[in-house]
């Protein structure tokens, strides 16, 4: 059995599952690290010799952790923690933290900016575009929540009203309570109908004929 680095995935019965689909159960002396603390990962990871247990949600790969010799592990852990200790470490890291949060406010502003624009509610309707957009950001924003806010690979602007319309499919239509057959394409072709309904939805709003009163969306924000 090869013994350095490699990716598994999770099997049955406390078993590894390697690239070639075998069956594969971590040497006595090893032990688990889970996924969450990047500097020590990084530090056991360049000793060489892990296998990184990692598993597929929809179109994401998520490492779930490493095992790895665990002296390695141990030694790793020990290092990082007298480093941490130190002066200099604690003011970087406050440095960070600090730099990271302005960072993540600019662009929660941003990005509210950018739904509103998206919206582009008639007047009469331009606080109730405000609420939304609010509540969209406040739910698609945060670090590591995995929405299309959180990805660089297309423009804000589309991100934005991606963004939009998943809040709307969760928050004013039956999506979530809805059985939906498993059959290939019928999810997504549920997807986009719940779309069409939201971007009919958002029209009336942006043309001002909206009657609020049987209004999903309205409703929706009443809640919050």
């Amino acid at each position: 059995m090869e013994i350095g680095k490699r990716t598994v995935r999770p099997g049955n019965n406390g078993c590894l599952i390697g690239e070639k689909g075998e069956s594969l159960v971590s040497p006595a002396s090893w032990t688990f690290l889970p996924a969450g603390d990047t500097g020590l990962t990084r530090k056991v990871t360049s000793e060489g010799l892990f296998w990184r247990v990692e598993v597929k949600k929809g179109k994401r790969t998520i490492s779930l952790g490493i095992w790895a010799p665990a002296n390695t592990i141990t030694r790793a852990q020990e290092e990082v923690r007298s480093v941490r200790l130190t002066e200099d470490y604690k003011k970087k890291r406050i440095s960070e933290l600090d730099r990271r949060e302005k960072k993540q406010g600019q662009y929660e502003e941003e990005f509210c900016i950018a739904i509103e624009a998206f919206l582009n509610f008639h007047d009469d309707y331009k606080e109730t575009g405000k609420k939304l957009a609010r509540a969209v950001t406040t739910h698609a924003i945060p670090v590591g929540s995995g929405t299309v806010a959180r990805t660089q690979m297309i423009p804000i602007e589309e991100r934005a009203s991606l963004a939009v319309i998943a809040w709307m499919r969760h928050q004013t239509t039956a999506y979530d309570s809805l059985k939906i057959a498993r059959i290939k394409g019928e999810r997504r072709a549920v997807r986009r109908s719940f779309s069409q309904q939201s971007i009919l939805l958002l029209a009336n709003y942006r043309e001002g004929k909206m009657s609020v009163n049987d209004c999903p969306l309205y409703q929706a924000l009443s809640k919050l």
